[in-house]
């Protein structure tokens, strides 16, 4: 296999084979993210993404899920795309799913037609990081797409059959904007309805622009207590229905629950744990 590293990948596909299908991000601009910062974007070659495809069969023999890396493979076009799909299930004749990272953008370039058949083919989990429903936080963080545009992207995808996974960040207000960053997220979580929800907890990740910001004194980054209150301000919002982690190595408390059915649940548990924090994660434990 050939990889150009770092290579990233979410939680969930853990035990997945990863394909590079693009290098980079396409946006790459986010103030907070470190993950593509030393790379240009591009899409490779498919001779070369089929050639992976093949070394991974000598290696692996049968594989049930592939992960399309690096940052938004969804941003390929479209007939690239379902040329790889093809490919990997002709190979792979007990794959069970391809999956890949998407920007909003990229979902809503794309029409109706061409999401539903990328479906059909085979590509049935997208990943969206919405990060914040605060459309103020969101030009600050250089997301590139407001709210309004985010929920309409994430509504696309599920219109089209698509299992959607997003991410919030927590703490990426910091602690001026801790408030509004939780009530705001809760309400795009809640008119995008995805199937899953995951709350990362934000790193400062050096020589990012949020970075310097910090080393500048412009923004104050949430204390451990803090970021729990942020989170418990965010679920006892969230009113649809979504399976919600915050398991990630990021987050000092890992959580599991299906919203809002274990709403109440997942609160006392923020609460027992803001009265006890021997029970959170260590600070030196905490990873991406």
């Amino acid at each position: 296999m050939r990889y150009e590293e770092p290579v990233f990948r979410p939680p969930s596909e853990a035990y997945s084979l990863i394909i590079q299908a693009t290098i980079g991000c396409s946006h790459n601009k986010c103030t907070f993210c470190g993950m593509y910062r030393g790379k240009k974007f591009r899409i490779r070659d498919l001779d070369e993404i089929k050639e992976d495809i093949l070394l991974s069969k000598e290696y692996y023999g049968e594989v049930r899920r592939i992960f399309l890396a690096d940052g938004n493979a969804f941003a390929m076009p479209t007939d690239q795309l379902l040329e790889i799909l093809d490919f990997a299930y002709a190979i792979y004749p007990k794959l069970e799913r391809v999956s890949a990272y998407a920007g909003p953008l990229d979902l809503l370039e794309k029409d109706d037609n061409e999401i539903m058949e990328l479906k059909k083919r085979g590509l049935k989990l997208l990943y969206l990081g919405v990060e914040t429903g605060d459309d103020e936080l969101l030009k600050k963080i250089r997301k590139g797409a407001t709210a309004e545009e985010t929920v309409e992207a994430g509504r696309k995808a599920i219109r089209n059959e698509m299992t959607l996974s997003i991410t919030v960040l927590i703490g990426l207000g910091g602690k001026q904007g801790s408030f509004r960053h939780a009530k705001e997220t809760a309400k795009v979580i809640n008119q995008i309805e995805p199937h899953y929800t995951a709350a990362l907890t934000l790193i400062l990740i050096p020589d990012t622009p949020l970075h310097r910001m910090y080393e500048r004194g412009l923004f104050q980054p949430l204390d451990k207590m803090e970021t729990l209150q942020e989170l418990r301000w965010m679920i006892e919002d969230i009113n649809c229905r979504t399976i919600f982690r915050s398991n990630h190595a990021s987050n000092y408390l890992p959580i599991k629950g299906n919203l809002p059915d274990d709403k109440e649940e997942i609160l006392r548990m923020i609460d027992y744990s803001m009265k006890n924090p021997r029970v959170l994660r260590q600070e030196f434990l905490r990873g991406l």
